[in-house]
């Protein structure tokens, strides 16, 4: 049997039995960050006749952000594409942070934490594919929309959020940080 599958199994039989009903920090969210494309978007790529390219982001999520900036969290989006769009969905949404065309988001999250003066710990992150893969095993609080691939959803304590990418899943999130504000 392929060892990735033994893992993968041994990971759901851990979450299954061993962390479940597992209560998760959020009061201690500082930095709230989320992936583009698969999480604010439904991860298709739109295109017009003319080359034109286009994307869905769900208007629930935008209020996510700003319901936790009101809160006093910080939020950004991480993304390795390097589109205009995507900065004009940041610029409107006013978040604090916004970086396009990563190679490493890790590294540059454990940057950002060094200049806000906070850890890792107080990190919310929801990313779906692999290239989030290394952020989300490293961040206080990891989570993932339901159409996530595999390999994301395996990852220890990740949060398995019901909503998919581009049908409000930052709101979801937001909305459980947000009650343990209250």
């Amino acid at each position: 049997m392929d060892m990735n599958i033994i893992k993968l199994e041994l990971n759901n039989l851990i979450k299954r039995f061993i962390l479940k009903g597992k209560k998760y920090n959020f009061s201690k969210i500082k930095l709230f960050l989320s992936d583009v494309d698969g999480v604010l978007t439904d991860s298709g790529m739109y295109y017009t006749e003319n080359g034109d390219e286009f994307k869905r982001f769900c208007t629930y999520d935008g209020m996510g952000f700003q319901l936790l900036q009101k809160k006093g969290i910080k939020v950004g989006i991480l993304t390795t594409e390097d589109r205009e769009l995507n900065r004009r969905r940041a610029k409107k949404l006013g978040l604090d942070f916004d970086f396009h065309g990563l190679k490493n988001k890790l590294q540059l999250v454990k940057d950002l934490c060094k200049k806000e003066n906070i850890s890792l710990d107080e990190v919310s992150y929801i990313g779906d594919d692999v290239n989030c893969f290394d952020l989300l095993s490293n961040v206080g609080i990891a989570a993932c929309p339901s159409n996530a691939v595999s390999k994301v959803k395996a990852i220890p304590n990740i949060i398995h959020l019901k909503k998919k990418g581009g049908d409000g899943v930052v709101r979801e999130l937001a909305e459980k940080i947000l009650a343990s504000k209250n």
